[in-house]
């Protein structure tokens, strides 16, 4: 465990809102993370990729950085303009 993930653990341990509110940021932050690594991937920049969806790079950035209420329909499209699917889950 490096120093991040313990100074996490110990805030978390002490402090239960920010446990929950963290895990649940954590996830939303992931899925910008994964888009913009798939993108990247892809050999796409984000103008390239707002090309292929008819948009500007100003969307793309969004949909990276604030990801939180991204919508599905959204999350397909981008996937597809990547040659990628979207596969969902409930655990």
């Amino acid at each position: 465990m490096d120093d991040l993930q313990r100074a996490i653990a110990k805030r978390k341990s002490l402090d239960p809102e920010f446990a929950k509110t963290f895990d649940n940021e954590y996830e939303e932050f992931k899925i910008g993370v994964l888009l913009k690594e798939a993108r990247k991937n892809a050999g796409l920049t984000q103008e390239a990729l707002a090309e292929k969806l008819n948009t500007k790079k100003s969307a793309i950035s969004r949909i990276e950085n604030h990801s939180e209420d991204i919508r599905l329909s959204t999350l397909h499209h981008y996937a597809e303009a990547l040659g990628k699917k979207v596969h969902v889950s409930i655990l």
